[in-house]
């Protein structure tokens, strides 16, 4: 993928308010070389933050807020059966599978490609939280990593093979999208005024 064909499709995807917008987060996200691969990795990884992500953490903030308890993961498994046939790592909807405990099925509905016996501890552990919160209105439970609390430290669970608890998800990218660049376009709007 070129630099062009990803500056032409995110200005349908997120049509430039003001000149060079997309211009410039392709250049925060682009810090290394300009390979096809590496254009197309950044890319997908664009896409999900302004369209997935970005908007998640910020309707996460907006309940926080408001007093309620909110919880907020990543999902970083690319599962097996996908194989190399995609270009990113774990996609929309891969966590569904595992917190459906898709892998379980044997009815009309079931997993085609190899799900590894690591995967099917995850799913048994996705399930536990989801029933968990189901229940309590919290996802913790015996033998589970604790999951904390989205609070002003903006903490979230990395749901992986081995869960751990980060904190600031997107941070830097976050800042980037909601201060720099307004400050980047705001001065270049009064630098075209001139």
């Amino acid at each position: 993928m070129k630099r062009e064909d990803v500056i032409s499709v995110m200005n349908m995807f997120f049509p430039a308010r003001a000149s060079g917008a997309n211009e410039l987060i392709l250049n925060q996200y682009l810090q290394q070389t300009d390979s096809p691969e590496n254009v197309r990795d950044v890319f997908t990884e664009i896409l999900g933050d302004m369209v997935l992500v970005l908007p998640v953490l910020e309707v996460a903030a907006y309940h926080r807020d408001a007093g309620v308890p909110v919880y907020v993961y990543e999902f970083q498994h690319s599962p097996l059966m996908h194989g190399r046939t995609r270009p990113v790592k774990a996609d929309h909807y891969d966590d569904a599978l595992l917190f459906l405990g898709a892998c379980f099925c044997t009815g009309h509905t079931v997993v085609t490609g190899h799900v590894s016996q690591e995967e099917e501890e995850l799913s048994k552990l996705a399930m536990a939280y989801i029933a968990n919160f189901a229940r309590s209105g919290s996802p913790n439970g015996p033998r589970l990593v604790d999951w904390p609390l989205y609070d002003q430290n903006k903490n979230y669970l990395n749901l992986n093979l081995q869960q751990t608890v980060g904190q600031g998800l997107k941070r830097n990218r976050a800042h980037f999208l909601d201060v720099v660049l307004p400050d980047k376009l705001k001065s270049h709007i009064v630098n075209d005024e001139l």
